[in-house]
């Protein structure tokens, strides 16, 4: 993958992205219901043009995608890792797979993004959500073992593809919402624009088609108009580290929290019909600009009750989650680090019937994480300062509705917990290790986060909203060969939010 991200082009993308979705046509379902526009199902000529199976394009897709990062990497940026030949190929299969030291932005985040565009380069071309993680499993492989002359990634291997199915499908889905071919013109342009700003393997295989001009009775989207809803709050943030307020950091933060389908609508049971996603991101010193995704895709459910005054439903859900923070003030300590990239597991889904002076949802989650990372005190690197590991997480919210919609309160904990099995050996001095070949999860250790999140809206206009948003991380390391590390941190926000 690319190991160097310019951070103007990453906050560039986040923005066009953010900017897209306020552009979308949705019904609102978080948490309160302003308006519902009706769901249109897609055209059958649509579904059945769109669902034909294009293998050697979407292989050639892949490859070209692959030799085009790498020509990048080698060429404009000269990056050490791209200057590849024969012996490189032969040491990296001799070597085999080791975990890797890069950012928690690059390997948790920026590598799943790849293989989101590895994964449409299947889905645009036919296959479904199963079919096209195997072009995210292949193009990961052709990367790590031919094009670069760094030993292959254990880590990148499980991230890029299971992580790339969970951003490449949201994004499919994204980029079919904004679609019409039934336009010409300048509105035409904008939104084959905006759907290779979304999904650039989906506009690219339209260009090679023609599809990108060609115009139709229908809109030539494969979903219809799905049921989706849409928040954007933006507004000040402060983050403070162990309760020292008078260190703490201040600045602007924008959140957009979305869901996609309907959560109690099982009819379909095609791998996200439903998910809901969050992203928060923020202009504050010293912090990363993008600071937390939330990704919840539900893979299979069934029904458990649909009575007059409540319903109930359980799944299998795919589980995305980044939460990233740096130094704070002059305390130079990290609040929190953690990314899941590749977690799934059971989730219950509960609504009671809506009353007169509230109405009432709560949800849970059970999950098995096969790989994530969390924020180390001891195991530093000039780039990295977590450790890999597997375990588990466990995860509830409910939402409150007062007063026709006048107010909401929502709340919602996370709990994750985290074993790292391959350390170093005790007493390694890291200053001089050579880290290409020192292969380790980072420190033995087990660690926990808990996330505790509470959020109340307050009705100014039918759309706006008056927002406090307030958020707890505790995180608690115990070490095989250090004291245990316990810390805590506090981020609150007073925002306005609209709901669409």
């Amino acid at each position: 993958m690319i190991k160097k991200i310019n951070p103007s082009h990453l906050k560039l993308l986040l923005l066009l992205l953010t900017g897209l979705l306020l552009s979308f046509d949705c019904s609102s379902q978080i948490p309160i219901r302003l308006r519902v526009t009706e769901e249109i199902p897609p055209d059958s000529a649509d579904v059945e043009r769109m669902s034909k199976k294009h293998f050697w394009r979407a292989s050639a897709e892949v490859a070209g995608l692959n030799l085009s990062l790498w020509a990048f990497d080698r060429f404009i940026q000269h990056g050490d890792f791209a200057y590849i030949s024969l012996n490189t190929i032969k040491d990296n299969f001799k070597t085999g797979f080791k975990w890797d030291n890069d950012k928690l932005g690059t390997n948790t985040f920026a590598h799943p993004y790849n293989g989101s565009l590895y994964y449409n380069a299947g889905r645009a071309n036919g296959f479904n959500f199963w079919q096209s993680e195997l072009f995210a499993i292949a193009g990961s492989g052709m990367w790590e073992l031919f094009m670069e002359r760094e030993y292959p990634s254990t880590n990148d291997f499980i991230a890029t593809p299971i992580g790339g199915a969970a951003l490449g499908e949201v994004m499919f889905r994204a980029s079919d919402a904004v679609l019409d071919d039934r336009l010409t013109g300048g509105a035409r342009a904008g939104r084959e624009i905006a759907c290779f700003i979304i999904s650039p393997m989906k506009e690219i295989n339209r260009i090679i088609s023609g599809e990108a001009w060609k115009v139709r009775p229908t809109r030539g989207r494969l979903f219809g108009q799905p049921n989706f809803a849409l928040r954007a709050s933006i507004g000040y943030k402060a983050l403070e580290y162990n309760g020292h307020f008078r260190d703490m950091h201040q600045g602007l933060a924008l959140q957009v929290d979305a869901e996609y389908g309907d959560r109690f609508e099982l009819k379909s049971s095609s791998p996200y019909d439903y998910f809901t996603f969050k992203a928060q991101l923020q202009v504050m010193k010293t912090q990363p600009f993008l600071t937390q995704i939330e990704l919840k895709g539900r893979l299979l459910a069934r029904e458990l009750f649909d009575k007059y005054d409540s319903k109930g439903s359980i799944g299998l859900y795919q589980h995305f989650d980044f939460y990233d923070s740096d130094t704070i003030g002059t305390l130079h300590k990290v609040p929190f680090k953690l990314g899941i990239p590749a977690s799934v597991g059971g989730g219950f889904l509960y609504r009671d019937i809506d009353r007169k002076s509230h109405t009432f949802d709560c949800f849970a989650h059970a999950n098995v994480i096969l790989l994530g990372s969390i924020l180390s005190d001891h195991y530093t690197t000039d780039d990295r300062n977590y450790n890999w590991a597997s375990g588990f997480s466990l995860k509830g919210g409910v939402n409150l509705v007062f007063h026709k919609n006048r107010c909401a309160l929502s709340v919602s904990h996370n709990y994750y917990r985290l074993f790292t099995w391959i350390g170093y050996i005790y007493g390694t001095d890291l200053r001089v290790v050579n880290f290409r070949k020192l292969n380790v999860m980072g420190d033995k250790s087990v660690a926990s986060l808990n996330m505790t999140e509470a959020r109340f809206d307050w009705r100014i206009r039918k759309h706006l909203f008056a927002t406090f948003l307030l958020t707890n991380y505790g995180r608690s390391s115990h070490y095989r060969d250090f004291l245990p590390v316990k810390s805590n941190s506090i981020a609150f926000s007073l925002m306005a939010s609209y709901k669409f």
